[in-house]
């Protein structure tokens, strides 16, 4: 099965049957499961979830590393009529039992050393019904997984998700946001699954290709990476990553054609020795999350001769936005390209109407990938998902997703990024919120002022810094002790990079710290 066969699709766990029964779907470490068995194993498993009375639309949170457990946690919740909760490994316990809470998950699924992680949050979730541990039991806590996979699915022709349709609520990814807590975009059937035929039709997948899946599963691009794969019928290898050679490595081994990355990952593999044969199968490689400075382009392209590069720009409100033509690299640098297909990306005025070419305007995404919202949140909801074109017309006009960021388009159409038009940071790949990095350096008590901003890094696309002044009554700050206590809180592509302190931060006429002027002050 191609992309291109993939309308007959109508929900997630859809896709283990886009694959021959024999072919490699999925591989971890030295173990793969066909797509017959990854198959089988989705079957059991949302019958295991069904059993301990998981209804359609309730929510189960998946707080694990990558492995094959993973993958069939997701698929299988699909296939019970559930909606997953991918949680990013190295979020803290604080973050973790934030999304638990948010969501209100009837179902954790996760492993006996996360779980002893996060303790101490689960007790204040009234809603949460069950543990699920993977690759081991506490005394206290049922079913273990691999009992859960025991039951028997159900026979041919019955469906455990019986009612649920491409429109139904599929998943929630939770990013940060600009209030300091994670929030949870809501991701139907239909979003996943149209986003997954988009992206393996421009990127060309077919049955032949082996994906390495690098990015977390929790991050809109990294579960691309699986849903691009298995839409195609290809085989995705999973991998936690470490140190660049085992990227190499793996590359080698499986004879890898498809390699996805973000900024910060590329400049560590890029470094790496490639030995001819990692990088002779290489088909194409792409970056996301993130502006791709020339010269590390330029060196990619020397590693990888014979790989085509693709360059693209998204969010996790509409899956994948935009995507330049490997054919257009060369002729039009810095571009993020045009809109992926069944998609609609424009470059507006405040009031709507399309921006002239060259002309700076906002992001707005449209089409069958625009998320349906923020979970629990509608506030937010209404002013990022709103109508385009604004105003009444004879038709209801669907929800777009405002993105927030600001770029003009050429005469040609093709799309140039220029930046935010809000305080988030993009890190590694990330967005991080200034007010949780704020949050947790006040609750240190180690500062009486403190603002998080973000500066232009050509390794991190931005690095956090974060400038405060000393605690009431002290003379100095101890940032020594700031940046310890950070880290014990914060995942690390939080914590500052650098701690600047001053003896007062400047404010606006309306008393607020004035983020525009602290910025100039770092910069210079």
């Amino acid at each position: 099965m191609t992309a291109a066969q993939s309308s007959c699709l109508i929900r997630l766990d859809d896709l283990v049957r886009c694959g021959q029964p024999d072919r490699p779907a999925v591989t971890f470490r030295d173990e793969t499961l066909t797509y017959a068995e990854l198959a089988d194993q989705v079957a059991r498993a949302a019958a295991g979830l069904r059993g301990l009375g998981l209804r359609r639309g309730e929510r189960v949170v998946v707080y694990l590393e990558k492995r094959l457990e993973t993958v069939v946690a997701f698929l299988a919740v699909s296939a019970a009529g559930g909606v997953f909760v991918p949680v990013n490994p190295v979020f803290r316990p604080a973050q973790v039992g934030h999304v638990l809470a948010d969501c209100a998950a009837r179902v954790l699924i996760t492993s006996p050393e996360r779980h002893h992680a996060v303790l101490g949050e689960l007790d204040r979730l009234s809603e949460l019904r069950h543990v699920v541990l993977v690759g081991g039991q506490d005394e206290d806590t049922a079913p273990s997984w691999e009992s859960l996979c025991t039951a028997e699915p159900l026979a041919d022709g019955a469906d455990s998700a019986d009612g649920v349709i491409d429109v139904d609520v599929a998943a929630i990814l939770y990013t940060s946001g600009s209030t300091g807590k994670p929030k949870g975009v809501v991701l139907s059937h239909r979003n996943m699954l149209a986003g997954a035929a988009s992206v393996a039709g421009y990127l060309r997948h077919t049955s032949d290709d082996t994906v390495l899946s690098v990015l977390p599963l929790s991050f809109d691009a990294g579960f691309s990476q699986l849903s691009t794969a298995l839409i195609a019928g290809a085989h995705v290898v999973l991998v936690n990553y470490l140190m660049p050679r085992e990227v190499v490595r793996l590359v080698a081994r499986h004879r890898v054609t498809a390699l996805t990355c973000v900024p910060p990952l590329w400049l560590q593999l890029v470094a790496a020795k490639w030995p001819p044969e990692a990088r002779a199968g290489l088909r194409y490689f792409a970056n996301t999350g993130g502006h791709l400075p020339q010269h590390l382009l330029t060196r990619l392209r020397e590693t990888f001769p014979n790989a085509a590069p693709y360059l693209m720009y998204g969010l996790t409100e509409a899956f994948r936005s935009t995507y330049l033509d490997p054919a257009e690299v060369d002729r039009r640098p810095g571009s993020i390209g045009k809109a992926i297909p069944n998609a609609e990306v424009l470059v507006v005025r405040p009031d709507g109407t399309v921006a002239a070419p060259g002309e700076h305007g906002e992001i707005v995404h449209r089409g069958a990938l625009v998320a349906l919202g923020y979970w629990n949140d509608p506030a937010r909801t209404a002013q990022r998902f709103r109508p385009y074109p604004p105003g009444d017309g004879p038709v209801r006009a669907e929800p777009a997703v405002w993105s927030g960021d600001v770029a003009y388009r050429d005469e040609e159409g093709f799309l140039y990024f220029v930046g935010r038009t809000d305080d988030m940071i993009k890190t590694s790949g990330y967005r991080v919120s200034p007010t949780e990095v704020e949050e947790v350096a006040y609750a240190t008590g180690l500062v009486a002022e403190a603002v998080a901003i973000g500066v232009p890094d050509e390794r991190l696309g931005q690095e956090v810094v974060l400038v405060v002044t000393a605690p009431d009554g002290g003379e100095t700050c101890d940032t020594g002790t700031l940046t310890k206590a950070l880290a014990e809180e914060l995942p690390a592509y939080m914590v500052p990079k650098r701690i600047l302190v001053r003896d007062e931060l400047p404010r606006s006429g309306n008393g607020k710290f004035d983020r525009g002027e602290v910025r100039r002050s770092v910069l210079g």
